[in-house]
């Protein structure tokens, strides 16, 4: 196992983390005997950083985690959780919360203690209910270690929350098809790279799509490279490439899953890549953005549309069907939408949507004809 220390802090990390929002599952439980085995072998083989957050297997995780590291384990790792802004509607209700999961995790403080998801509605909501003083309140108390967030939002929203306070770690998603969107990794570079911040990746696989089926085209690419590799490993390969990412998590959800990442990460230097590999994984996110019908990029300027049809959840379903499968497979969710009375056929042709795209796309011609596609859906 490599490990990568975290900035302005006394952390050091391994680069492969334990992300528990995958854990393994039995009759739609958190199966915990199986969650503490692969936990503990986790970090008999080096694992150093645990990941996990309040809403996780619907307040599960954070108790199976509690429970894998109690005995003397809990002092072996650096723990992270998440504060769920969504939840807290006063200022008491933060370190009413944190108490809250301070008990479900059987510890007595937080390493590294992240305002959830962050986007522009949140951070605004948050941080107007005081949530900086609270975590230097929560600092002083010993209660968490260190400050952090989580980020799913657009670039501009992450360079106004990175640099509003004394960050000591950053959350955002990051994978070889997400170097240009969310934070994006130049944002990474400038406001967590220069200023000092460590930094976590979740979602390296893109929610495991980068594991399943790799389309005909793309394995093609990975076919022709002089050196082999699976999917997964050259996924990884591009994050841990990068000196930015202390820590990349993985939800790992079998024993095998594990196994596998532990060896992939065995090899984790940064600087791994030749200019040869990086123009072939380039190649590779070309063949993928190629594969995308639309390109809605989920800003929801089109939204709220007059009769309820969600543009943006229909446009990005198709897409993601599509970079990743066929078409088709979009059925269910699209049979959702309908059921939701929020599907295509619901348009008008009034043209609201069109006169706030910034993208210009064509959007009622778009869903005339995902209407006429999953007709009967």
């Amino acid at each position: 196992m490599k490990y990568r220390q975290f900035p302005g802090t006394d952390v050091t990390s391994s680069v492969l983390g334990m992300g528990c929002m995958r854990l393994p599952t039995a009759d739609g439980h958190v199966d915990h005997a199986e969650t503490i085995k692969m936990i503990r072998h986790g970090i008999e083989q080096g694992i150093r950083y645990v990941d996990t957050a309040y809403p996780y297997h619907g307040g599960e995780s954070e108790i199976a985690v509690g429970e894998a590291l109690s005995d003397g384990w809990r002092e072996k790792v650096t723990l992270a959780t998440k504060l769920p802004v969504w939840k807290v509607e006063k200022y008491e209700d933060m370190e009413a919360t944190l108490d809250e999961q301070l008990t479900k995790l059987r510890t007595d403080h937080i390493d590294f203690y992240l305002l959830h998801a962050m986007n522009r509605d949140r951070w605004h909501k948050i941080r107007d209910l005081g949530a900086l003083d609270f975590l230097d309140k929560m600092l002083k108390k010993g209660k968490i270690r260190y400050p952090a967030f989580s980020f799913h939002d657009d670039a501009e929203t992450f360079a106004e929350i990175a640099t509003a306070y004394d960050w000591k770690l950053i959350q955002v998603q990051m994978n070889l098809l997400d170097e240009f969107n969310q934070a994006t990794y130049a944002g990474v570079q400038k406001y967590c790279g220069e200023r000092g911040i460590g930094v976590v990746v979740m979602e390296p696989l893109r929610g495991g799509a980068l594991a399943r089926k790799t389309p005909p085209e793309v394995q093609a690419i990975y076919d022709a490279a002089p050196e082999k590799r699976s999917a997964v490993e050259w996924a990884f390969r591009w994050l841990y490439d990068k000196p930015e990412f202390v820590t990349i998590l993985s939800g790992m959800s079998s024993m095998e899953q594990l196994d596998d990442n532990l060896r992939i990460f065995d090899q984790a230097e940064a600087g791994c890549l030749s200019e040869a590999d990086k123009a072939m994984l380039v190649k590779v996110r070309e063949a993928y953005e190629k594969r995308v019908r639309v390109g809605c990029t989920g800003c929801e300027y089109c939204q709220p549309c007059p009769m309820g049809v969600k543009i943006p959840r229909i446009f990005q379903g198709i897409d993601q069907a599509c970079m990743f499968g066929e078409a088709k497979d979009f059925a269910p969710r699209y049979a959702k939408l309908v059921e939701e009375e929020a599907d295509a056929s619901r348009c008008v042709a009034c043209g609201t949507c069109e006169s706030q795209c910034p993208q210009h796309f064509h959007i009622i011609d778009l869903l005339a004809g995902i209407r006429e596609e999953f007709k009967g859906a």
